[in-house]
Formats: C-alpha cells, sequence, structure tokens
C-alpha cells in the first residue's frame, strides 16, 4: 500500500484545516516547496496536492506556490481543488500534475466526468468526500442526496487513475480513517480507491491493509505527519511490511 503525504495549500502557505473548516486552520510553512522536497526526501512516492483556496472559491488559485513545487520534486502528484471545467484540469496537467483530482463537477454533472476521463484517460482521479456516506460538495460546505458507494459504482467503467475517499468528519481529527467506508466504496468499484482522512498511526495503516479485498491502495496523510505523531518513515515501513 502506497502512502501519499498531503501538502494543503491555502495563500501561499501549507496549512492543515480541521474537517475542512476555514476557522480552524493552522498554518506550516511559508515555503510549500521546501516541505515537498523533504516529502521526497524522506521517500515519499507520490504528493497530495490540494488548492485549497481553489476548492472554495470555485477555479484554480496558488498557481506561483504550486509552479514551484512542480518544479522542486520529481516524484508524480496529483493535484485537487477547483477543477471544474476541462481547461482547469488541462492547466492542471501542464501545470506539473501527473493527476488532477475533480470532485465538486463531477458529483453535479456525470457527464463532465466522463468528459474529462475521455480527454484525460487514466490521468483523473474522482475525489469523494463524505459525511455519513453522503457525498458533500463546494469545499464540503454543500451536502448532497448521492451516496458514495452509489457514484463509485457508477464510475467503475470509466478510464479513472484512483477514487479518493474522504470522510471529513474524520479529516484533520487524527482519530483514524473510517474503515466501513473505505471498505464499501472499494467493494463497489474496480477503480484503486485512497483511503484519506483521520489516518494518524501504525494501526490505522495496518487496519487499511488488512481489509478484505479488494482492500485499497494507498493512504493520504495529513495532520499526523505534520504534528509529529506519525513519522513517513514509520509510516512507509507499515505499508510495506508484509504480514506473517
Amino acid at each position: 500500500m502506497e502512502i501519499i503525504p498531503a501538502i494543503d495549500l491555502k495563500g501561499g502557505r501549507v496549512v492543515r484545516l480541521v474537517q475542512g473548516d476555514p476557522a480552524r486552520e493552522t498554518g506550516y510553512s511559508h515555503d510549500p516547496a521546501a516541505v515537498a522536497r523533504e516529502w521526497e526526501r524522506r521517500g515519499a512516492r507520490r504528493l497530495h496536492l490540494v488548492d485549497l483556496d481553489g476548492a472554495f472559491a470555485g477555479s484554480p488559485a496558488n498557481h506561483g506556490a504550486l509552479r514551484e513545487i512542480f518544479r522542486a520534486i520529481t516524484v508524480p502528484a496529483q493535484l485537487g481543488g477547483g477543477l471544474r471545467s476541462l481547461d482547469a484540469i488541462r492547466a492542471a496537467l501542464d501545470l506539473g500534475a501527473a493527476v488532477a483530482v475533480v470532485g465538486t463537477a463531477a458529483i453535479r454533472d456525470p457527464a463532465f466526468l466522463e468528459a474529462a476521463c475521455a480527454a484525460f484517460p487514466g490521468r483523473v482521479a474522482l475525489g469523494l468526500d463524505a459525511r455519513a456516506g453522503m457525498l458533500v460538495a463546494s469545499g464540503w460546505t454543500e451536502v448532497t442526496e448521492v451516496r458514495a458507494t452509489e457514484f463509485a459504482r457508477r464510475a467503475s467503467d470509466l478510464s479513472l487513475a484512483a477514487i479518493i475517499y474522504t470522510d471529513i468528519r474524520r479529516d484533520g481529527m487524527l482519530e483514524g480513517p473510517d474503515l466501513e467506508g473505505v471498505s464499501n466504496v472499494a467493494s463497489a468499484t474496480r477503480i484503486p480507491v485512497i483511503a484519506s482522512g483521520g489516518v494518524s498511526s501504525v494501526r490505522d495503516i495496518q487496519a487499511l491493509k488488512a481489509l478484505a479485498p479488494p482492500g485499497v491502495a494507498a493512504a493520504i496523510i495529513g495532520k499526523a505527519l505534520y504534528d509529529g505523531r506519525l513519522t513517513l518513515e514509520a509510516a512507509l515501513h507499515a505499508a510495506a511490511r508484509t504480514e506473517c
């Protein structure tokens, strides 16, 4: 299982929000490129970048910080936040992203998701952010009546790079991932599933690895790494270890 450090950008800085709430922000660095470079140096094979300003505004922002990150690293990075048009996806990929993550626009218009996958096969990931199994949109401010498992099932035939499932109640809370929700989404689709939200210990990583097939392909970790609760080295070791 792959471990993917998260870098959330707001106003050109690296921050973390609690449950996606802009009022509950912790700042970590004014040099996102240096943070990205450090995660790569310590063994990360992929990074997860989130343009928080773009997610809330509905169109990409933080262009300067993102450009510097892509110049600083050699590992691939996936980028989400405000990518709600084919032009925005193309711009993200041209900027340096290996994969563009779409969420709100895909939930509101499944035809857009189909068009994105057709235009950029294998380079689009679907971000499914949920509360109690129901999808949310617009920077987690809008609750829909669509179940994450049902949307994942409908997306199974698309040429997606991955589905990123986040339980927003756990994001930034350091209380462990939504194992049931992740398992249900993984069971509903043939697309590789990446778990996000709440992963904060070696035990959490082991629990994700222990999920019945098809399981999860990767875990995104943010606050636990920045707060020092979990080191990247320990996370990578736990993810790579083969249990007897």
